[in-house]
């Protein structure tokens, strides 16, 4: 464990190690503060993100640096964090403070000049995000918030909105998502027993249906009425 300790110079393997070690304490920490923090970058995620990358990224790039600290220093930022995330829940005035509230940016068509300054945007980037949304009229927008972690959620006019069967009362099938029983020419065994089917079953339909052996699937997919889709390779 030498290569753990402060060193006037490391061998080769000595980094390595630094390195995985390094590598998999960031995966347990990240695994500990959750995936909130990973999918949702708020101030106080920011904020960790930058600390501890500079802490855990030193004693890799230094020898003379020990590991122990920069561990120890994260595990206590960590702690602080996860500590900081159950104070917002308790008191509404930190909640506030690390994760304020939304505020507009378009409302009835119209640009909220005050919110750009706020949100420190510009037009040209908001004009961006509209496009994203396959939004080419700004008018077309009845509300449109800059969130806490930098999104902005965009609401259309009801007039704009798209017709949904709903609106005509139309009967429509519940929803059924494909399972995936070959991937680039290979059998998913777990998803065959869920569904009760053998993998001679699936290699039998392919080859009859599509002429073709398993090995040139790029994809095949099943859904609850049987319905077999697959995709070649090309």
């Amino acid at each position: 464990m030498d290569f753990f300790q402060s060193q006037e110079t490391l061998t080769t393997i000595q980094w390595i190690l630094r390195a995985v070690i390094g590598f998999l304490f960031l995966l347990i920490v990240a695994k500990f503060m959750g995936q909130r923090a990973i999918s949702q970058l708020r101030l106080i995620d920011f904020v960790m993100a930058l600390v501890l990358g500079n802490i855990i990224a030193h004693p890799l790039s230094d020898e003379h640096l020990a590991m122990k600290g920069s561990m120890i220093t994260t595990i206590v930022l960590v702690i602080l964090y996860t500590g900081g995330l159950w104070l917002t829940l308790k008191f509404t005035f930190i909640e506030k403070l690390l994760d304020p509230p939304p505020f507009p940016l378009i409302k009835d068509g119209e640009i909220i000049y005050k919110g750009l300054k706020k949100a420190k945007i510009s037009v040209h980037h908001l004009l961006a995000e509209l496009r994203a949304e396959k939004i080419e009229d700004i008018s077309k927008v009845a509300l449109a918030l800059w969130e806490s972690n930098g999104n902005i959620s965009i609401f259309l006019d009801p007039k704009y909105e798209p017709i949904t069967p709903e609106l005509y009362n139309i009967k429509t099938v519940p929803f059924d998502l494909p399972r995936t029983i070959v991937k680039e020419g290979k059998i998913e065994t777990r998803e065959l027993k869920q569904l009760n089917k053998e993998e001679d079953w699936v290699v039998n339909t392919i080859e009859k249906l599509y002429q073709t052996d398993l090995k040139n699937v790029l994809l095949a997919t099943i859904d609850n009425k049987e319905n077999l889709k697959v995709f070649l390779y090309k």
